[in-house]
């Protein structure tokens, strides 16, 4: 039976077969309908490839013209809406290429010289995903002057720090802020690091073992921008590695699983923080839903949802490694299963990103550069939240220390003074000077500076400290950083 007796000409690979694909199949294996996001990539990839098979002698320099012309009118349709997305033919690639036949004829046929669409597909994830770093990397920027924005403004105002959640030492709320500034910023240098790894060309490639054309692969890296920091063209040196190499993918969801950690740290205190127990902020009301039979509820959806789509991301981190882990070389139909997880994964930490910077921040209306929404801080619940559970205990010790005492003495003395004070219900800080030298006789009237909570954060003025110099250091440091 001649192929022409079934309508399944259109695939690329027909003729060798007896019978049609099975509609069941077609729907199973087709990858167009998640794919097709990739068109931008694929068609500028297409195009270099295209420009060196011309400037090789591969194909005429008129094929290369049609082949642009044709490109520009498929950019125009996608762009506007008008293409026609065709399940028979599986995926963006070999739809774009059979509207470009459709257009050019045969020079749109030998734009497949001397690839494969096991390379192709390879060098367009990596484009598209190279461009969707860099968009990362501007959000995450904006997350992080958000952050600093609130800091600036709350240096001076004093919540207690938490081990075990139990009350630790006493915290400037900028300092706390700052910490996640610094978490985020981890995250942009590994974005950073796996773009480098990202922006290497496996074009070239072809099927697994190279091709017999002449081709230049070094042109089309410089033409697509995948050179290193020195303008050097980045390229596969394996043919094999390059069709089948998905770790970029894997790196990639692996520093979004560790920032969408770090925003499910940042959702979980928020959601503590709105609770009437704890009232030290409050998000603005477009970031809070009610409850369906209790009025009174302001419910933090937005941090919850966020702490939840966290499970989202690291399971796809974990499914991409789990699909890598039983293939053989080179590339098998196992990897049309990379996209959907690495396009959500993107998608998810983009809209969380943008969202949390808005949270946080406030928006700006463009018309009058006012600032509206963000993070409305309680200083006065906060200090009283700070003034409970003895937070200053450990600068009585580091005092009794300055007082020439060990300080395993001192820790021992300062755990009777808090027992004393708990048993009068006071802080350290109410305890009269009588009281306290009955544990040490050194002790005198400048022992209350330091128990305070101003004298507690002061006093720890070292690199990384929370105290207010320090911390306001660090912020110029970051606007520095930051731009």
């Amino acid at each position: 039976m001649s192929h022409n007796q079934f309508d399944n000409k259109s695939q690329a690979w027909s003729a060798l077969f007896s019978e049609p694909m099975s509609e069941l199949v077609k729907r199973y294996t087709a990858s167009v309908f998640f794919d097709k996001r990739l068109w931008q990539a694929d068609i500028t990839g297409s195009l270099a490839h295209a420009e060196m098979l011309a400037a090789q002698g591969i194909i005429a320099a008129t094929d290369y013209a049609a082949i642009q012309k044709g490109m520009t009118q498929i950019w125009s349709e996608i762009e506007a809406g008008a293409f026609e997305w065709k399940l028979d033919l599986e995926d963006v690639h070999l739809n774009i290429e059979a509207r470009l036949t459709q257009l050019v004829g045969d020079a749109g046929k030998r734009l497949h010289t001397g690839r494969s669409r096991n390379d192709q597909v390879a060098t367009d994830v990596r484009l598209w995903l190279r461009s969707e770093i860099d968009l990362i990397g501007g959000l995450l920027t904006d997350l992080q002057r958000a952050l600093v924005d609130v800091a600036e403004q709350n240096v001076d105002v004093i919540l207690p720090g938490f081990t075990h959640l139990q009350v630790a030492q006493p915290v400037s709320f900028a300092h706390h802020l700052l910490a996640y500034v610094e978490m985020f910023s981890r995250d942009a240098e590994r974005f950073a690091d796996v773009r480098r790894r990202t922006n290497r060309l496996p074009l070239g490639s072809a099927a697994l073992a190279g091709t017999t054309y002449p081709l230049d692969r070094e042109r089309v890296a410089r033409t697509l921008g995948m050179v290193d920091d020195a303008g050097q063209p980045q390229v596969s040196q394996n043919s094999l590695d390059g069709v089948s190499d998905r770790d970029f993918a894997i790196e990639f969801t692996a520093a979004a699983s560790l920032t969408m950690v770090h925003i499910s740290r940042l959702s979980e205190e928020l959601i503590l923080w709105m609770s009437q127990n704890f009232a030290f902020v409050k998000i603005a009301d477009r970031f809070t839903t009610g409850s369906s039979i209790m009025p009174q509820k302001k419910n933090p959806d937005v941090p919850e949802l966020a702490r939840g789509k966290t499970g989202r991301v690291v399971g796809h981190l974990m499914g991409l490694i789990t699909l890598m882990k039983g293939q053989p070389l080179a590339y098998n139909k196992d990897n049309q299963e990379d996209k959907e997880p690495l396009f959500d994964t993107v998608d998810t930490l983009k809209d969380t990103l943008r969202i949390f910077a808005e949270m946080i921040g406030g928006q700006v209306n463009p018309a009058t550069g006012e600032k509206s929404g963000g993070i409305t801080v309680n200083a006065a619940a906060m200090r009283a939240a700070a003034q409970k559970g003895f937070a200053t205990a450990t600068d009585l010790a580091d005092y009794l220390v300055k007082k020439g005492l060990p300080f395993r003495d001192a820790h021992e003395t300062v755990a009777h003074a808090v027992k004393v004070a708990s048993d009068r219900g006071v802080d350290l800080s109410e305890l009269p000077l009588d009281v306290l030298q009955q544990f040490n006789p050194h002790i005198a009237d400048d022992v209350y500076q330091v128990l305070s909570l101003e004298g507690s954060l002061n006093a720890r003025n070292v690199i990384g400290g929370t105290a207010p110099v320090q911390v306001r250091q660090q912020i110029t440091r970051h606007r520095q950083r930051l731009g």
